[in-house]
């Protein structure tokens, strides 16, 4: 494999697993204190999204791994369209 390709496969890139939205009014966000609770619009068994760069490159479900969460990968977009998420463009 060329230097340069290794180089790139190597970055690091964060990638967001999207529980819900929920859009508030600046008083609603200025309120919010810890111990506060903020109901999102999704069932807790509904399939989470997996973002990068946000935007969605594939879909899961919670998991319990020991003591931590992670994702169980459903379904994920080709290479392409994952490598293409990651550019700035829209």
């Amino acid at each position: 494999m060329p230097t340069d390709l290794r180089t790139i496969l190597d970055l690091t890139v964060p990638v967001i697993v999207q529980i819900g939205q929920r859009r508030l009014a600046i008083e609603d966000v200025l309120s919010l204190s810890p111990g506060s609770i903020l109901e999102l619009p999704k069932h807790a068994d509904e399939p989470l999204e997996l973002l990068i760069n946000n935007k969605k490159i594939g879909v899961g479900e919670a998991v319990k791994v020991g003591e931590n969460f992670g994702i169980r990968i459903m379904s994920i977009g080709s290479a392409r369209s994952r490598i293409k998420a990651m550019r700035d463009e829209d």
